[in-house]
This record gives structure tokens, C-alpha cells and sequence, in this order.
């Protein structure tokens, strides 16, 4: 756009300063046309512009008034939605979400409908097949029918009264069928067994019999065995486990148990045309236990049996596949193999390590019976406790022969000590020459030790020690003591021809023997050595007899047993002390006892002082002998008791004689030692356990009158020194 006309003037007239004056009009004239031509083109160029400008705009406006338009319109329509369309579209939802709904209704009443269908199907087929005897047909359509009934039970929301009464139909079908099983069963396995009270003894185990009624006839043979479809059933009704546990404690308790308790129970079979018939028959037997061998081949023969006409069967369906051997034996396999190895293998065990060698025929037996089992599918493929029990015979025979010489030795501690041997320097043990250090399995002595003895010989002193230096000196012991003393060498004999396991636990044996009587003779035979003096001193010869046995009893064997043991663990000596200590503890108590006895009876002896003077010798006498005669005794009890009769009557406060009985009667009231001199009459004339009685422990009358010094004294005084007054005294206390 040109420059305002002003300042184009003013351009030219600032820059005209150089120019001439008669330049300047020329000039300004043409400048002014150029205006005026330059204002033309401005309002040509406006016109221009405007013309192009105005038909947009009245484009745009149409535009506006068509959107006001539209806009009119929407709000109308929206109107009419509002109003009509969206009262028809919830009219349609709410009638779409009710036909929905009766839609679903329609669905799960045509659903229960056709599950109650097929229920009353499944009841009608299930009568069906039970008259035709058709147990498996029928178990399995109970079992439809209970499929149906729980799937209408487990709707929600859908409950019938219906379903109660259906559940109480099926109920009693079940129960039914189950009664008609449970027949069936019955005919085919018929138990005749001995009443309850006696089917405990032999006797009555004889009389036991299982008869089977599964063998097949031709047709059956063709069609299955009865037994089968039975068990089948029950299977599927789940009762099959219930009815082969109670059969399988049946067959434990009246079949199985027995033959293995008794050894003269043999297991007898029987076959007739339709029916197999197990029975025993007793034969006489010397045994308490029978022979492994002979048991396997008893059990086994009633398992082939029940495997041919009762057990072979293989049951299976959708749900299950097993035979009724595996079964039976899942559950009764745990007890029989306890019991085999408690009733008859334990018994088994050898008692003597030279016959172990003939275990391996057990052994071989056992896995043989095992083999035989697993065969007839009674037993999987692991290896069970009945065999592993016994492979490991060493272990059981060592624990078996720890045991039995244990209670062999608390036996002899318990038994009386007062039944004495005489023991003499040259007493020993009664044993059998005990084998070569070099011979057998065991180490031999070191030969350094073999050049040390033989030159021991060269060095040897002209001047020898008496052959009796080192043994026990002459005395008397318990008989079971020394019978305890062989039960340990002979135990280590043993030992010395076992296996290395049990060398070492009958050696720990024979220290736990001794470990056992240092515990429990003290203690059992307590009250005897506090009481008799004589049982004091026999055990106090019976711990130094063991003592002195037990400084050489592991040396003698050191070499003989096993290498573990040869390098020093062999010994018995660190158990002496404690032996020597036992007995003289022992002996000094009774000792100490003797001694204060003693000195009790010598208090009254004047300390032997003036013996020329009658009367401290008659006293000296009397203390030492402490001796009242059976006639001293009588002479006494009779003036006591003529003093206890005519003493009251000096009572007499009244002339009235029978009014004075009173009086007479409250004697001890005003005399204070009067039960005292009753108390001394009853003693004089009483045997030692009635003045026990009397005592009462410190709580009797005897014991309110009299201290128990002053009734030892008496005790000693009227009876002789026997064991008897010894033990009195020592309840004395």
C-alpha cells in the first residue's frame, strides 16, 4: 500500500534542498499527480478486495443459519428420544432381561427334569438288574442315581422337597442292595468258628473252618464267577474295603495267627463239587515254637488257596483297576509280619554263635515265602521288615543274647545272699580251655610281646613269690555271685567266636553285669545289710571276690576278641575301686553299728573299775553277759502282775467296796508309770514280733513308755543273739 501523501511531501521537500527553485513547482506538480494516481490504485485495489470478501461472507452466513437450523432440529430430535425412543429401549431391556430370566428358569427346570429322569431311569434298571441277580449292573446304576441326586442337591437357589424323599429312596435301595451282598457273601465264605469265650486255646482253634463256595461250575467258568460279580459291587458301592478288613481279621485271627503260635496246627484242604473247605487237624509236637520253614510253608498254603478260589479276581472300572489279593494283603500284611517275627522268627534266633550258620536256611526260606507272595500279588516288589528282620540275625542274635544274659545276672543279684561257697586260693572259674590267642579269626599277640615273655625266663629270680601271692585269700561268697562270675566268662567265651558287632556288645554286656550290680544289690538287699551282720560281711567277700576278678578277667581275653577291643577297650579294671568301695562301705556301716551296740551294753559296766568289789564285778558280769533267763523272765512277769492286781486296791476312799471299782480303775491318773509297768509286763512275756507290733514304727503304746535305747536293751536282754532279734532291732528306731 503507498505511503501517506504527507510524508511523501515532506520526502521530496527534504530532499529537494539541493535542487533549483524554478525545479520545484515542475516537480511538485508531477509528485501531486503521482499521488492522485497512487490514491486510484488504493481504491481500485479496496474494491477489489471487497468484492472478492462479501461472497464468502454471505457464504458463512448461510452457513450459520443452516447450523442454526440443524441445531433446532437435533434438539427436537433429542427431545423426541427422551420422551418416546428411550421409553420404548427400557421397555425392550426390561422385557429382554425378564425373558432371559424365564429362559434360564426354562433351562434348569428342563435340567432337574431330565437328572430326575434319569434317576427314576436309574432306580428301574437297578430294580431290574437286582431280580436277575445282576449285581454289578445294579451297583453301578445306584450309582448313577447318586450322581444325579447330588448334581440336583448341589444347585443353588433350586431347592425341591422332592430331593429329601429321593435321598431317603436311595437310601434304602442302597441298604438293600447292600443286604443282598452281604447274603451273597455269606454263602460264599462261611466261617464256622468256636464260641468267643474259648477261641483262644488250641482246643478250640481245631475246630475252625472256612468254607468257600466260589468253585465255579462249568458255566460259570464261562460266564465269571459269582464271587466276582459280588466284590465287583461292593467295589463300586465303595463297601468293598469294609467287608475284605473283616474278612481279613477273620482270617488272622482263627486261620493265620494260630498256625503260627501252634506248632502242631497243620492246615488241611478239602475240595468237593461246590464248595473248598479249610480245616486244621492238631498232631502231637515236642516244640514250643514252631520252625520258620514249617510256618512259611502253612501260611503259604492258605494263601495259594484263597489266591486260586477267592482272591484271584482283578475288580477295576472307571474309578478303580486292583485284584483282591493286593487288596487283602495291603491290609492284614502290616500284622501278619509283625507277628511272624515276634512269634516265630524271634524265637528263631539262635542262642549260641555256632549255629548261625544254620539261619541261612531261614533266610532262604523267608525269601522263598516273600518270592511266593509277591507271585500271588499279596505283596509289591519292596523288600519288607519280615525279610530284612531276618537277614540281620547277627544284630538280633547279639541283642537276643545281651538280653538273656542280663536277666540271667539281675536274677542271681536277687536272689539270697545268705546261700554261701567256700572260695580257697586255688578256686577258679569252671570253664572250658579257652581257645589259642593265634587261633581262629581274632589278632594274634604281637610277636614282641611272645620275645618279651620268652626272655622274661633268663631274667627270672632264683627267689620265687608264693603261688598264693596274688590270689584270693580263704572266705565265703554268695553261691550266686559265683554263678554271676561264670555267666561273665562264659559270655566273653562266647564272644570270642562272634562276629565283630557282637564281640563288642557282649563284651559291653558282661561291663554293664557288674555295672548293674554295683546298682541294684545295694539297693535290693538294702534293708538285709543294715539288719544282719553275717549278710554285711558275705557281701563285702562278694565285692572283693568280683573286684579281684576283674583286675585280670580283660586281659585274659584281650587278644581273643575282636581288633576294636585289642587295642585297650578290653578291660574291666576301672570298675575295681568302685567294687572294694562297695564292700568295705558296706562292712564298716555294719561295723560301726556292732561297735555302738556293744558300747551301749558295756555302759552300765562301771568302766571295769575295783573288779575286787562284789558289787561293780556282779554289774561288769551283768553287762557283759546281758542275759535275762526264760525263768527270770516268768519270775518277773509274775510279781508284776501280782502288783498290777492287788496295787489298785490300796485305792479304797469309800467303806462301800463296789463303789471303790471307780476309784481303782483311775490308778494311772495319779500314778505316772504305771502303763509303763503294764507296758514291762507285756514285753516280759512276748515274742520279738509282738513287741514289734507294739513298737509300731515309734507310733504304738510301747513306744509312749519306753525309748527305743531302752527297748533294745530289753530286747537284747530276754532273747539270744539270732537273726531274728536283729532284725527286730533294726526296726527298733
Amino acid at each position: 500500500m503507498a505511503a501517506p501523501a504527507g510524508s511523501l511531501v515532506a520526502a521530496v521537500l527534504a530532499h529537494s534542498g539541493r535542487l533549483d527553485k524554478e525545479d520545484l513547482g515542475t516537480r511538485i506538480g508531477r509528485l501531486s499527480r503521482r499521488v492522485e494516481e497512487l490514491k486510484g490504485e488504493v481504491c481500485n485495489m479496496i474494491n477489489k478486495k471487497y468484492n472478492e470478501f462479501l461472497p464468502s461472507m454471505q457464504s458463512a452466513e448461510e452457513l450459520v443459519s443452516q447450523v442454526e437450523g440443524l441445531s433446532s432440529n437435533i434438539d427436537l430430535l433429542k427431545a423426541g428420544i427422551e420422551n418416546e425412543v428411550q421409553r420404548d429401549l427400557n421397555v425392550a431391556v426390561a422385557e429382554f432381561t425378564e425373558l432371559k430370566q424365564q429362559l434360564e428358569r426354562d433351562t434348569l427346570v428342563l435340567s432337574v427334569l431330565k437328572k430326575l429322569q434319569e434317576f427314576d431311569i436309574a432306580i428301574k434298571e437297578y430294580n431290574t438288574a437286582l431280580l436277575e441277580k445282576k449285581y454289578v449292573a445294579a451297583a453301578q446304576q445306584l450309582e448313577t442315581a447318586r450322581s444325579n441326586l447330588k448334581m440336583l442337591e448341589s444347585r443353588k437357589g433350586f431347592e425341591l422337597k422332592i430331593l429329601k424323599a429321593l435321598g431317603t429312596e436311595l437310601t434304602v435301595q442302597t441298604q438293600n442292595m447292600l443286604y443282598h451282598l452281604g447274603e451273597e457273601w455269606q454263602k460264599l465264605a462261611v466261617w464256622k468258628l468256636p464260641p468267643s469265650k474259648e477261641s483262644s486255646s488250641l482246643e478250640s482253634v481245631v475246630h475252625s473252618e472256612l468254607h468257600l463256595h466260589t468253585v465255579p461250575s462249568k458255566e460259570e467258568e464261562i460266564a465269571g464267577p459269582p464271587v466276582a460279580s459280588v466284590l465287583q459291587a461292593f467295589a463300586v458301592l465303595g463297601e468293598l474295603h469294609t467287608k475284605l478288613k473283616i474278612f481279613g481279621q477273620l482270617l488272622l485271627k482263627y486261620i493265620l495267627k494260630p498256625l503260627i503260635s501252634y506248632p502242631s496246627l497243620q492246615p488241611c484242604t478239602e475240595e468237593q463239587s461246590d464248595v473248598f473247605i479249610l480245616r486244621f487237624k492238631s498232631k502231637e509236637s515236642s516244640l514250643d515254637h514252631s520252625s520258620p520253614v514249617e510256618v512259611f510253608d502253612k501260611i503259604r498254603l492258605v494263601f495259594e488257596v484263597l489266591h486260586k478260589y477267592l482272591l484271584s479276581s482283578r475288580l477295576s472300572s472307571h474309578k478303580f483297576s486292583f485284584t483282591l489279593a493286593e487288596l487283602l494283603g495291603d491290609m492284614i500284611w502290616e500284622e501278619l509280619s509283625d507277628c511272624l517275627i515276634q512269634n516265630c522268627l524271634v524265637n528263631s534266633i539262635p542262642t549260641n554263635s555256632s549255629k548261625l550258620e544254620q539261619y541261612i536256611e531261614v533266610i532262604k526260606s523267608t525269601e522263598e515265602f516273600e518270592k511266593a507272595l509277591k507271585n500271588m500279588q499279596f505283596l509289591k516288589g519292596d523288600t519288607t521288615d519280615l525279610l530284612k528282620y531276618a537277614r540281620n540275625v547277627n544284630s538280633h542274635f547279639a541283642n537276643k543274647k545281651c538280653q538273656d544274659v542280663i536277666v540271667a545276672a539281675r536274677n542271681l543279684m536277687t536272689s539270697e545272699i545268705h546261700n554261701t561257697v567256700k572260695i580257697i586260693p586255688d578256686s577258679c572259674v569252671a570253664l572250658p580251655r579257652l581257645p589259642d590267642p593265634g587261633a581262629g579269626d581274632r589278632s594274634k599277640m604281637p610277636k614282641a610281646s611272645e620275645v618279651l615273655h620268652n626272655d622274661m625266663g633268663n631274667l627270672e629270680n632264683k627267689t620265687k613269690l608264693s603261688q598264693y601271692t596274688f590270689s584270693l585269700p580263704t572266705c565265703r561268697i554268695s553261691s550266686s555271685v559265683e554263678k554271676l562270675m561264670e555267666l561273665a566268662y562264659q559270655t566273653l567265651l562266647e564272644a570270642t567266636s562272634s562276629t565283630d558287632q557282637c564281640c563288642i556288645q557282649l563284651f559291653y554286656s558282661v561291663r554293664n553285669i557288674f555295672q548293674l550290680f554295683y546298682d541294684v544289690v545295694p539297693t535290693y538287699h538294702k534293708e538285709n545289710l543294715q539288719k544282719l551282720p553275717q549278710l554285711a560281711a558275705i557281701h563285702h567277700n562278694n565285692c572283693m571276690y568280683i573286684a579281684h576278678h576283674l583286675l585280670t578277667l580283660g586281659h585274659q581275653f584281650r587278644y581273643r576278641l575282636t581288633n576294636i577291643l585289642c587295642d585297650g577297650a578290653a578291660t574291666f579294671v576301672d570298675l575295681v575301686p568302685g567294687f572294694r568301695r562297695l564292700g568295705m562301705e558296706c562292712f564298716l556301716a555294719q561295723m560301726r553299728v556292732q561297735k555302738g551296740e556293744i558300747l551301749e551294753r558295756l555302759s552300765s559296766a562301771r568302766n571295769f573299775s575295783n573288779m575286787d568289789d562284789e558289787e561293780n564285778y556282779c554289774a561288769a558280769n551283768k553287762a557283759i553277759r546281758q542275759d535275762i533267763s526264760a525263768e527270770d523272765a516268768d519270775r518277773l512277769y509274775s510279781l508284776c502282775r501280782t502288783m498290777v492286781e492287788e496295787g489298785p486296791q490300796v485305792f479304797t476312799p469309800l467303806p462301800e467296796d463296789d463303789k471303790n471299782k471307780k476309784y481303782q480303775e483311775e490308778v494311772p491318773v495319779y500314778v505316772q508309770k504305771w502303763m509303763t509297768f503294764k507296758e514291762l509286763m507285756i514285753i516280759l512275756q512276748a515274742n520279738l514280733q509282738e513287741i514289734v507290733d507294739q513298737w509300731a514304727d515309734g507310733k504304738g503304746p510301747l513306744a509312749a513308755e519306753f525309748s527305743a535305747a531302752e527297748v533294745k536293751s530289753l530286747i537284747r536282754a530276754l532273747f539270744q543273739n539270732t537273726e531274728r532279734r536283729a532284725a527286730a532291732l533294726a526296726k527298733i528306731k
